[in-house]
């Protein structure tokens, strides 16, 4: 753990905590760690959690890989923006989203407006090496995972980078990253 993330008390991360008055939203590639690092978030700023990918599947009673083999991308990215919406509306503290989710031209837009953007960016062989631990990726079924997260970060950085606040998410313990986030956010208040 770096020095400074080490000296915040529960305390000054409580005091930090009472200044968030929107939701935080977790954007960045598959694998960045934005379920898990969310998660981390959330408790210790003393919020609740959510994974829009979870309650897209609630909401269309079907899994993320059979919206998208039945219906198509744009059609799981339009129930996406709804549900996210949703989301931050009914302001829930910490909220992790899908990869592609900021790409969306509408739902980036809301993020920035309603929420606190927060990208986790995450080196390629990391996200590879987290990425294969579960088959449930309908965007990395069609070839070599390192070249489509490799394509896809060029193509989403630009959108990515349009999130206030960024920190970088690696082989440290992911802990680390949510401590990292709480630091940004401070700064960013």
């Amino acid at each position: 753990m770096r020095p400074d993330t080490a000296a915040l008390t529960p305390a000054e991360i409580g005091g930090i905590a009472r200044r968030i008055d929107r939701p935080v939203v977790l954007v960045g590639l598959m694998g960045a760690g934005k379920t898990t690092v969310g998660r981390k978030l959330a408790a210790l700023l003393n919020l609740d959690f959510v994974d829009a990918d979870h309650a897209i599947e609630e909401a269309a009673t079907m899994s993320i890989a059979d919206i998208f083999e039945r219906y198509g991308e744009p059609h799981f990215r339009d129930g996406e923006r709804r549900v996210i919406a949703r989301l931050i509306e009914e302001n829930h503290g910490v909220i992790a989203t899908g990869g592609g989710a900021f790409v969306d031209p509408q739902t980036r837009a809301l993020i920035l407006d309603k929420a606190i953007a927060v990208w986790i960016d995450c080196d390629i062989p990391t996200l590879v090496q987290r990425t294969s631990r579960r088959n449930t990726r309908p965007l990395l079924k069609s070839g070599d995972p390192a070249e489509i997260l490799e394509r896809l970060r060029r193509e989403r950085e630009p959108f990515y980078a349009q999130a206030p606040i960024r920190v970088t998410s690696g082989q440290d313990p992911l802990a680390e990253t949510a401590l990292q986030i709480i630091e940004a956010i401070d700064r960013w208040l």
